[in-house]
């Protein structure tokens, strides 16, 4: 299991309500803070076949700092106030103790873009860029219909009485939802995360909260410039929630992934879309890896596929392709179908566009 390239420093801060939050740094360059989101733990996740891969990614491109949130991992658990009004707070706690000299970028996953959100209103001078991915305006109460908010109820019903026992079935029910891709390790990781990371009393009203955040109507004072992520088959977030902050948003972008997991997979070409057009929005990819900003993009494609995707450009159909490369026209498509899956994109011009933004040669 190989770890992150950047080695990681865990500290403590104390809020301004005596709570003890735990934060981590890791990388050089631009200063990254994501807001927290649910179920983690700084030093568990290092090494965790869920979550590696987005630290190696951060700190490879940033100094990237991140947190527990109150209640969970490495933080306080005995904690009385679990609401959305602390959120935001201990992000502020957390960047003012990483040393908020200069404009910073801000990571909101699933619930962190709720505190995110506010972070980028209250200080647009101190923003330089607002990235939300799987992200939400209104929790669960608020936009879900009747049969929604009894499965809600149920939900938290489950977590109060199962999420402590053994049978890892109760929080199955949560990783089934975050990562239905997910492989075995994945999973028996992802359970027992759930399990180490916090109380069963605290779980039922964090999932509490999260259902009853609404921000919506703030949306529209965000200034800063703004990145929206999302995966279309999403379970957990509806999709509709991504296209909600990308249209209420002023002068958002907007990104749809081509993927059901709520955590994005390494293995998946989503991720690596996810990748690149963050590195692309925030302007870092050259000056931190001092290679073009395509090769993420394109570091999955096979030799053979480099070459289709190059035909392609050039505005070649099947046919003539196979001819250029001797091989058969069946052969090409089936390129064709690995390369688009790779990309992201759904069609011949969607590639070529893809391709000639990122400097494909």
């Amino acid at each position: 299991m190989s770890e992150p390239a950047a080695r990681q420093a865990i500290r403590y801060l104390r809020t301004a309500d005596g709570v003890r939050l735990a934060w981590a740094e890791a990388g050089r360059g631009r200063t990254l803070v994501k807001a927290s989101n649910w179920m983690t733990h700084l030093e568990l996740e290092w090494q965790s076949p869920v979550w590696r891969h987005w630290i190696r990614f951060f700190s490879g491109h940033y100094r990237f700092v991140r947190y527990d949130e109150r209640g969970c991992g490495m933080s306080d658990w005995e904690v009385g106030d679990l609401g959305q009004a602390r959120w935001v707070e201990d992000l502020e706690a957390v960047a003012e103790a990483s040393a908020w000299t200069e404009p910073i970028v801000v990571l909101g996953i699933s619930q962190g873009g709720v505190p995110a959100i506010e972070l980028a209103i209250r200080h647009p001078e101190r923003v330089s860029h607002l990235v939300l991915y799987g992200c939400y305006s209104q929790g669960w109460m608020m936009r879900g219909d009747e049969a929604s908010r009894r499965r809600f109820a149920a939900m938290v019903e489950l977590i109060q009485h199962g999420w402590g026992r053994d049978n890892p079935v109760f929080r199955q029910l949560f990783t089934s939802r975050f990562i239905p891709g997910g492989t075995d390790e994945q999973i028996d990781w992802f359970n027992d995360l759930c399990l180490k990371t916090t109380s069963p009393q605290n779980a039922a009203r964090l999932l509490e909260a999260r259902a009853h955040v609404d921000v919506r109507r703030r949306l529209g004072e965000v200034r800063v410039p703004t990145l929206v992520l999302h995966a279309r088959a999403d379970d957990v977030v509806p999709l509709a929630s991504g296209r909600i902050l990308a249209t209420e948003i002023p002068g958002a972008q907007f990104v749809e992934l081509d993927s059901a997991n709520h955590i994005l997979l390494e293995d998946e070409p989503a991720w690596r879309r996810f990748c690149d057009a963050v590195l692309d929005f925030t302007g870092v990819a050259a000056t931190a890896t001092g290679a073009a900003p395509a090769d993420a993009a394109f570091a999955a494609l096979s030799p053979r596929e480099r070459e289709v995707l190059a035909l392609i450009s050039e505005g070649l159909a099947n046919a003539e392709i196979g001819k250029r490369l001797g091989i058969s026209e069946k052969t090409v498509r089936n390129h064709v179908s690995n390369l688009f899956d790779k990309l992201g994109v759904w069609s011949r011009a969607q590639a070529i566009v893809f391709a000639r933004d990122r400097g494909f040669r």
